[in-house]
């Protein structure tokens, strides 16, 4: 087994530099998924990862789908040793408002010591720590102390939909231990984490129709319905004023918080004013009788993404939309089921539509929330592994963010997840100026490193 300051022939400083560099390269791709006129810089960033896997002597299949492809990499099986299984993703969100960037999102740019670039923490950054963690550890020579798989696909940011399809017929190749994952964020700033929750989800476009055309306002105002009116009413029935989901049947599956889980999370150094001033509002607010990172964490929501009718451009014209669209999403906890959910909001549009409309829902994608399972021993090599690369021990913690497809790896791999986020509260992942701090990202491949020599203690069989 290799020591921790491998590989030997290469000094610290250039080994940095060089892992720096081919993240910028990366970053540089825009593989905005959603976008079909990125399609083709979707699939160079999946062939990009691919040809550092082989020019690191993994085995590698690049997987069609039909979508953006699916890069799967190994090392060579180590008899009596764990498998792990790093999943990460190759696409990203969407850049714009791109006013608000600073510096373009696709022309990473390194300021007071953060990587800014779409993708830099949201994924390419993090699943790159364990890309070179491996990589290093076999161009060092020295073997690696356990089998280590990659699945890396480029369609995390629209849903997985086609990863999910493909899961169950890759189960045989992908058969492991433990996935980890490393696509959440810290705790706080010098507070890394280990998650081992995540809300599930459920996203959908709502549309009012209203009259054939728009309407002069003057002409017909008061005889015909706005949809823009109406949209309005809809959402706000849906919601009410301290927060709580007024839909019938929504909190009906909703498990509650363990009491000695609230207990623990009371015990982390919290600070609920300054999580407020960090996102730039000057008081929190959300379902009442729970704390921030309860009703962050474990408590379902219900969230507006997007709203439009109606002129947009300069200026007044006077008019009533033939149209208006929401985009909503809604973040699911443990038990609840998707599917149910979007029976509830459906029978919730109808009931509450204003007459002389005609009110749509479209479902997106949807997927459940998980746990995991906090006393695997594998749950135990990953905290030490995490307090060697960052000198600071992990809290436990849920994360409110969804990755679909961890649910999938549960139900079919059968396997532990470990849920390692470097990232920072405000790396601002889909936001713009995303970043992550160059200093995490080196952190994060020790950390990594010291997961594999961790992990390969584990005994299996």
């Amino acid at each position: 087994m290799t020591d921790s300051n491998y590989p030997a022939n290469e000094d610290a400083p250039a080994q940095k530099q060089r892992h720096e560099t081919e993240l910028i390269q990366w970053l540089r791709i825009p593989s905005i998924s959603s976008y079909p006129d990125h399609k083709d810089d979707t699939r160079r960033a999946g062939q990009w990862l691919l040809d550092k896997f082989q020019r690191a002597g993994l085995a590698t299949q690049w997987l069609p789908t039909e979508g953006h492809p699916i890069v799967l990499a190994e090392t060579p099986p180590v008899p009596g040793a764990p498998v792990a299984l790093v999943y990460g993703h190759y696409d990203v969100q969407p850049a714009e408002p791109l006013e608000l960037w600073t510096t373009p999102p696709f022309e990473p740019t390194v300021r007071n010591g953060n990587l800014y670039a779409r993708g830099a923490t949201d994924d390419k950054g993090q699943l790159l720590t364990h890309v070179h963690s491996v990589c290093d550890w076999i161009a060092s020579g020295e073997s690696l102390p356990l089998q280590v798989k990659f699945l890396v696909e480029g369609e995390e940011e629209v849903g997985s939909q086609n990863l999910e399809a493909h899961l169950s017929d890759l189960a045989d190749q992908l058969a492991c231990d433990c996935v980890v994952i490393s696509d959440s964020g810290q705790y706080a700033d010098g507070q890394p984490a280990i998650t081992y929750g995540l809300r599930g989800i459920a996203t959908y476009e709502i549309e009012v129709q209203g009259p054939a055309m728009d309407l002069h306002s003057g002409s017909f105002g008061g005889a015909v319905a706005n949809p823009a009116v109406a949209i309005s009413h809809l959402i706000s029935s849906m919601v009410d004023e301290t927060g709580k989901i007024c839909i019938s049947g929504f909190y009906d599956d909703v498990r509650p918080i363990d009491a000695n889980e609230r207990e623990r999370w009371t015990q982390l150094p919290q600070d609920e004013s300054e999580f407020a001033k960090s996102v730039g509002v000057d008081q929190l607010f959300g379902e009442p009788g729970y704390t921030a990172d309860e009703r962050r964490w474990a408590r379902p929501t219900l969230e507006v993404n997007g709203l439009t009718s109606g002129h947009q451009g300069e200026g007044v014209k006077t008019i009533i939309p033939a149209v208006a669209k929401a985009k909503i999403s809604c973040r699911l906890v443990p038990d609840q089921d998707p599917g149910k959910i979007t029976a509830a909001i459906q029978a919730h549009l109808d009931a509450n539509k204003i007459p002389g409309t005609r009110v749509t829902l479209k479902a997106d994608h949807g997927a459940p929330a998980m746990l995991a399972n906090t006393d695997s021993p594998y749950m135990a090599a990953a905290a030490e592994a995490i307090r060697a690369g960052f000198g600071v021990s992990p809290v436990l913690i849920r994360e409110g963010g969804s990755i679909p497809i961890v649910a999938e790896f549960q139900k079919v791999l059968r396997c532990d997840c470990l849920l390692l986020g470097w990232g920072l509260s405000d790396d601002n992942a889909h936001s713009p100026d995303e970043k992550f701090r160059l200093a995490d990202f080196h952190r994060g491949i020790a950390a990594s490193r010291e997961l594999w020599k961790q992990l390969g203690e584990c005994r299996v069989g």
